[in-house]
């Protein structure tokens, strides 16, 4: 089974979770890896609308053949409420519990969301990377904060997203011709790492496969379709 470090409650008041994040930030370490990586996990998160039901799913993947090799899914309830800015808070205890009921832990994990590209700089990824202490990246279908120029219209084109002049993330054409996504490092990685890797998991779709996978899953478990591990 796969472990984390617990570094605090979950059970906090938004400025409470402010001043963590403000505190954790100083933790978070962007490097180049250490090695190179064999395995990557996908994680996502849903909830159905005016619920606090939800569904985690993280789906495990070999990086040289994308085969799925472990998944896990399980279904809870957020123990805080929608906050921009905030939403590591709703979303990381659940993806906590599906992580321990992994056989595989991988060696980079994917996350639906974001890094540094946050205005604490302490998104999802990085946040969650602290808990799993491995590398964590977050690639994410919107900009939460910063501004880029459009890259080309070629797949591998990039531009770097800034905020108050600090490169923050970057914003990624993974297919010719279709919108970006928005890629930053979490922790225990850097950016060019992280752009190499989204590329790496091609499957043929705007998002790469280990969090498209992961948004299957947790749209299964949704549907009732899925067993919860």
């Amino acid at each position: 089974m796969a472990t984390y470090q617990p570094l605090h409650d979950w059970s906090v008041t938004p400025t409470e979770a402010v001043a963590l994040q403000q505190q954790l930030r100083s933790q978070i370490r962007i490097e180049p890896l250490s090695r190179p990586p064999k395995t990557i996990a996908g994680c996502d998160i849903s909830f159905n609308k005016f619920e606090e039901t939800v569904y985690a799913g993280i789906v495990v993947l070999r990086l040289d053949t994308l085969e799925t090799i472990d998944e896990a899914g399980v279904v809870g309830t957020a123990p805080f409420p929608y906050i921009p800015g905030l939403l590591s808070f709703r979303e990381i205890p659940a993806l906590l519990k599906a992580w321990q009921t992994l056989q595989t832990e991988p060696d980079v994990v994917m996350f639906d969301g974001h890094g540094t590209a946050h205005p604490r700089r302490i998104g999802i990824a990085s946040h969650a990377g602290l808990f799993l202490n491995r590398p964590t990246f977050g690639c994410g279908k919107s900009v939460l904060v910063g501004k880029y120029d459009e890259p080309a219209l070629e797949r591998g084109a990039w531009s770097p997203m800034k905020h108050y002049s600090e490169v923050i993330g970057a914003a990624l054409r993974t297919k010719n011709k279709v919108n970006p996504v928005y890629v930053s490092p979490g922790h225990l990685i850097d950016l060019p790492t992280a752009i190499s890797l989204t590329l790496q998991c091609d499957g043929g779709y705007r998002i790469p496969e280990p969090t498209r996978r992961a948004h299957n899953l947790v749209n299964a478990l949704r549907r009732g379709e899925r067993a919860v591990s």
